[in-house]
């Protein structure tokens, strides 16, 4: 009799363990169904049972998370409209026409214009269609915000020196340069935030002076206006050196017969005084020339070098516009002020 009876209690025992059970796993999903409802997906997942909790909500195969993975991977934006499909097009599918096609429908439809506009111009560029993409930056960039009005900059000159108007490159540099002076640029600050490749960074005005100055430089080589080079370059150098533009000072120096002058700025770079020396091109491209100087070219016809009329050049513009503006501002730029020590080398 006792026997059976502990029996029974045993038996009741292990009943009660498993109602119990069962109990707390249903009252476990009924918390966690409500949890799901009004908490975030992160309060949930502490009340899933464990084996549901790593099949269901790892973040290995959390659908958003493959999501955001994938737009961190193609850095493509989210969402649905025609600027998303886009980037799509651009980044994933690598189909560049059909991204063009969606760049213009996300241009008409007013979603993000400033990035569609951009982005379409560079595509177009890549398919050497820059003419193209000149033509829709001026037509659409007065749908565009303020602030984007610079990286638009940006993108014409490169479209610029694509097709060759090194012209309308020249007079876009000076413009540039002029809104550095007048503080449109930098807003009276040291630095600002430029963005390339999708990562941020800070500029100098020192740094962005001397690129422009140096990229200025490099449309007066392609015109073979080499005295105006050769001051661009030199008002550049002074600013934020670097061995790229002192192989290119030796070069229009070079030219201009200027041979022993031209040998000291490139000894320079192979000596390792000049920021980027260590830079394996620019110490080839300095020995090449050096190999150039050593073998004494006859010195050209200067009347050649002289017969541009420089009136409307940068050379006398910047320094035209320092003494325009000096006396309308009471704080410039240290930039400016360093330039303005080349006064004395220009011919007006």
């Amino acid at each position: 009799m006792i026997d059976r009876f502990k029996i029974h209690i045993k038996e009741f025992r292990r009943n009660a363990g498993q109602v119990h059970h069962q109990y707390l796993r249903l009252n476990c999903f009924s918390r966690s169904i409500i949890s799901s409802l009004f908490l975030p997906s992160s309060s949930s997942e502490k009340c899933l049972p464990r084996k549901e909790s790593m099949e269901g909500t790892s973040k290995k195969t959390n659908p958003r998370n493959k999501e955001n993975l994938f737009h961190v991977i193609h850095k493509v934006p989210a969402g649905d409209g025609p600027y998303f499909r886009a980037k799509h097009a651009q980044l994933v599918q690598k189909d560049p026409e059909a991204a063009i096609l969606l760049f213009w429908k996300a241009i008409n439809a007013g979603d993000r214009v400033d990035s569609a506009l951009k982005d379409m111009a560079v595509v177009m560029k890549q398919l050497d269609r820059s003419e193209e993409a000149i033509e829709a930056i001026k037509s659409f960039r007065r749908f565009c915000s303020k602030q984007a009005q610079e990286s638009l900059d940006n993108v014409l000159i490169d479209l610029y020196k694509k097709c060759g108007k090194i012209d309308e490159q020249i007079e876009m540099l000076k413009r540039k340069l002029r809104l550095i002076y007048q503080g449109e640029v930098f807003r009276g600050k040291p630095t600002k935030t430029a963005r390339s490749h999708g990562k941020k960074f800070q500029v100098s005005v020192k740094q962005e002076t001397s690129r422009l100055l140096g990229n200025l430089g490099w449309a007066y080589m392609q015109k073979s206006n080499y005295m105006a080079a050769e001051v661009v370059y030199q008002k550049a150098q002074m600013i934020d050196p670097d061995a790229n533009k002192a192989c290119n000072l030796g070069f229009c120096l070079k030219k201009q017969a200027r041979f022993d002058e031209a040998r000291s700025v490139l000894q320079q770079v192979l000596e390792g005084k000049v920021p980027g020396s260590e830079d394996c091109k620019a110490r080839k491209r300095a020995e090449e020339l050096l190999v150039e100087l050593e073998s004494r070219q006859p010195i050209p016809d200067l009347s050649e070098l002289l017969g541009f009329n420089l009136d409307d050049d940068f050379v006398k513009g910047l320094e035209q516009m320092i003494n325009e503006w000096a006396p309308s501002r009471s704080k410039r730029l240290p930039i400016f002020e360093e330039i303005s020590s080349f006064r004395d080398q220009l011919a007006f």
